[in-house]
């Protein structure tokens, strides 16, 4: 196990100077604390009896019900409460489901880039992730397919795709509709599981929430939910909707690894959903958000130097920006924290090693003065880094791994074939410039 890229940054980013642009950390200063801190003390006061004591290792009956209303939103209107495991974040979720299904060697594929949590989890239960490449409209089908026939081919034994289908950390990008109906028919061609991550999904700018996976495949899918980005990263509640018989082993798992989910956040969250506007909350965040989005892509398209690409995302937090041909966000990552600016490198999202061109930046928690400032910041620091190649050509600033892309293409994302070259280069190790 190890360190992960954005948790090693939260010693510089809680320095009041530093604009960061890293971690995603909800808004949660636009909850009504009053209220919220009234319900809870209520709760205790009331029924502490209950709020204070041992629960069920499957989580409460009452909020796993509301659970399956909060789904309903994207179209999952078949679930019943008793597939529904309360858990510890949703990271505890895909930890569990992980435990369930993974052995040491197994494949997961995951999209590239991937949350970076994920990895971990992969990470711990030694598994071998083979990462599938993904472009502005999500991940791509053929890319997807000719991954598992590569692996049927190896004789690797594939256990499920993990996938972030809307807003997704860190790319910001949403699959499209036609998408959706391509990959479910791909599982059911190949038999594959599927595990579908979607902590954003109700926070979309543009459009009503899509309908999720789970909506199109009761047992091929496995569904992870989380109210961190819709209510309270603090309280720690998600949870997993999976079939009856997934659903046992879950329990199982739960039950060895901490008996039973916290019965105060539960009952905090169940309460919350019974008495308060929790949908008008969610389009309160949703225009906060939305206009945090719009001062970090003003600033980019304002201020970025030539040859930096980024994403467009329509909901969630997140931007994933490319930097121009031959800079290294994991070595240009102390200049910038010099700078008083972070932002989270994109080594961190990929299991092999790539991406150190890319990077992560986050506009859920600062202000949109705040973002401007870090971008215009963040800015001075490319420049500075792109002068110092213009001048010395020979300067070392480690290897990347680059990657082929598309035809034609000149975004944020390249294609699945991967090449390893200096970073100061100007051609690949195969002669192409």
């Amino acid at each position: 196990m190890k360190s992960s890229e954005i948790r090693a940054l939260f010693s510089v980013v809680s320095r009041p100077e530093v604009v960061s642009l890293a971690g995603g950390m909800p808004a949660v200063t636009a909850l009504p604390l009053d209220a919220v801190g009234s319900m809870i003390g209520e709760l205790v006061s009331g029924m502490g009896a209950q709020t204070l004591q041992y629960g069920s290792g499957q989580g409460d009956p009452r909020l796993r019900e509301r659970i399956c209303d909060v789904m309903a939103l994207e179209g999952i209107t078949d679930a019943s409460p008793s597939e529904v495991v309360v858990t510890v974040g949703s990271q505890q979720a895909l930890d569990l489901v992980t435990r369930v299904f993974v052995d040491p060697g197994d494949v997961i594929l995951a999209e590239a880039p991937s949350y970076v949590g994920a990895l971990g989890v992969f990470q711990s239960a030694e598994a071998r992730v083979r990462h599938v490449a993904m472009d502005d409209d999500g991940l791509i089908p053929e890319a997807l397919e000719e991954a598992l026939v590569a692996c049927r081919a190896a004789g690797d034994r594939v256990k499920f795709l993990y996938t972030v289908p809307n807003f997704h950390n860190p790319a910001g990008v949403t699959l499209t509709e036609p998408r959706r109906e391509a990959i479910m028919a791909i599982a059911e061609r190949h038999d594959l599981l599927v595990i579908e991550d979607n902590p954003y999904g109700l926070l979309g700018f543009e459009h009503e929430p899509l309908r999720a996976l789970r909506a199109r495949d009761s047992q091929r899918v496995i569904y992870l939910g989380s109210f961190s980005k819709t209510f309270s990263p603090g309280l720690r509640v998600g949870w997993v909707l999976a079939p009856l018989a997934v659903r046992e082993k879950l329990v199982l798992a739960t039950e060895a690894q901490v008996l039973c989910p916290p019965s105060l956040t539960q009952y905090a969250v169940a309460r919350y959903l019974d008495t308060q506007p929790w949908r008008e909350q969610i389009k309160l965040f949703t225009e906060l958000y939305r206009e945090r989005r719009d001062a970090t892509l003003e600033s980019l398209e304002t201020l970025m130097p030539a040859g930096t690409t980024w994403t467009r995302p329509d909901g969630g937090f997140y931007v994933w920006l490319k930097l121009p041909h031959g800079l290294d966000a994991k070595l240009m990552q102390p200049r910038a924290v010099n700078a008083l600016v972070a932002y989270v490198p994109g080594i961190g999202f990929y299991a092999d090693g790539s991406g150190r061109e890319f990077m992560r930046l986050s506009y859920c928690y600062p202000e949109p003065d705040q973002i401007r400032e870090g971008v215009r910041r963040l800015a001075r620091v490319i420049e500075a880094e792109l002068d110092l190649h213009s001048t010395f050509d020979a300067v070392d600033t480690g290897s990347f791994r680059a990657v082929r892309p598309a035809a034609g293409a000149d975004a944020p994302f390249s294609g699945s074939g991967t090449i390893v070259g200096p970073a100061n280069s100007d051609t690949y190790e195969d002669g192409r410039a």
